[in-house]
């Protein structure tokens, strides 16, 4: 069938993206489902660092690519394989599919998926097709996703049902920025009852788990990031302290864990230096591959200090996306608040701009 998306010429042009155009909205050809693939129609895709380090370069990926891997829609056909999907559900998708049978999926979430990981990097679905083109020539998958588009062919490990009730872009935020950032928190960070958490970094995953922290009211909740409007933000959703970084150097806060999710290694050292002896540091954010932060080793003896990686929030999207969307449902999760401003697809590459100068936290790009 024809659609149509946002495809990745290149990676790595000059800034600023609006004049650039690393992203043109293109008309593909889009393949008909597998055995385990299904046809969504996307309904809506968030703008995530995710994309954005494919864009800039952090990232290595085939190109063209047709990128977006946080996104909502309804089920239009399923392959044959598919019987627990009908036609008209709207689903999450969860940009990590998960196969069920490596060494990373009995991990209950901890590391991630080894066949998923590795359709990802090779641009593929979950079990190796491609089903995009644009004038004969193949165009990559994005995370399994490619969901800057309007309709996308998933495999069904990609893809998580929610109720009717859940709009869109809600739906959409679950999936990666909300599913990372809470997934961390309650899943690596995993704090007992009156222990105190700060929060590194106020993007879409950092306010996720700012209000995943506040909704699941186990202690204080620290935010710290150097933008005002955010720190702002974070009084609004209920932060008990809500510092710049040079704030909790100053005055050397603590905290019993903390949470980095900016993906910059000096927000990594900020966050280690600010866990209480004894803490955990869970690192969510992916900084550039050659970046490198300092840390003391001395400290981690000494202070009996944990440092944890989570990816994708050391989640199990099928576990884990259904309770979010019962917190939202029970308004405790006011994932609405994380939406910066809602776009058209073709406002993608100033969109891009605005992600890489801190001044958005969620932009949704809303199909017809």
């Amino acid at each position: 069938m024809r659609i149509t998306g946002a495809v990745l010429e290149e990676i790595g042009r000059a800034r600023p993206y609006a004049a650039t155009t690393p992203l043109v909205v293109s008309d593909l050809d889009l393949g008909e489902p597998g055995p385990t693939e299904v046809l969504v129609r996307i309904e809506a895709a968030g703008l995530c660092h995710s994309d954005l380090s494919v864009v800039d370069g952090n990232r290595v990926r085939p190109t063209p690519m047709l990128l977006g891997h946080e996104a909502a829609g309804r089920v239009v056909s399923t392959g044959v394989a598919v019987t627990d999907l009908a036609p008209g559900t709207r689903v999450t998708m969860a940009f990590l599919p998960r196969c069920g049978e490596c060494a990373g999926c009995r991990t209950d979430g901890r590391l991630p998926c080894e066949r998923g990981t590795a359709s990802n990097n090779a641009g593929t679905l979950l079990h190796g097709s491609t089903l995009l083109s644009r004038d004969g020539e193949p165009v990559a998958h994005h995370l399994g996703v490619s969901g800057f588009a309007t309709h996308a062919v998933v495999d069904r490990a990609s893809l998580v049902p929610v109720g009717d009730d859940v709009p869109p872009e809600v739906a959409a935020v679950l999936g990666c920025a909300v599913l990372t950032g809470g997934g961390a928190l309650l899943n690596a960070v995993a704090r007992a009852e009156g222990e105190s958490v700060m929060i590194v970094g106020l993007g879409g995953v950092g306010v996720s788990a700012l209000i995943a922290a506040v909704a699941e009211g186990t202690g204080p909740v620290i935010a710290v990031d150097a933008v005002p409007e955010k720190l702002q933000l974070a009084r609004e959703l209920g932060a008990d302290l809500a510092l710049t970084p040079a704030e909790v150097a100053a005055d050397g806060v603590r905290a019993d864990h903390a949470l980095e999710c900016a993906g910059h290694p000096r927000a990594f050292e900020t966050a280690f230096a600010a866990t209480s002896p004894g803490g955990r540091t869970v690192t969510v954010g992916l900084p550039h591959p050659d970046a490198r932060a300092e840390i003391s080793p001395l400290t981690l003896t000494a202070e009996a200090r944990t440092v944890i990686g989570s990816y994708l929030g050391s989640a199990v999207p099928a576990r884990d996306i259904p309770r979010f969307a019962e917190w939202w449902r029970a308004g405790r999760l006011p994932v609405e608040r994380l939406i910066s401003r809602r776009i058209r697809l073709d406002e993608v590459n100033a969109a891009m701009d605005d992600l890489a100068d801190g001044k958005a936290v969620r932009q949704v790009i809303l199909f017809d």
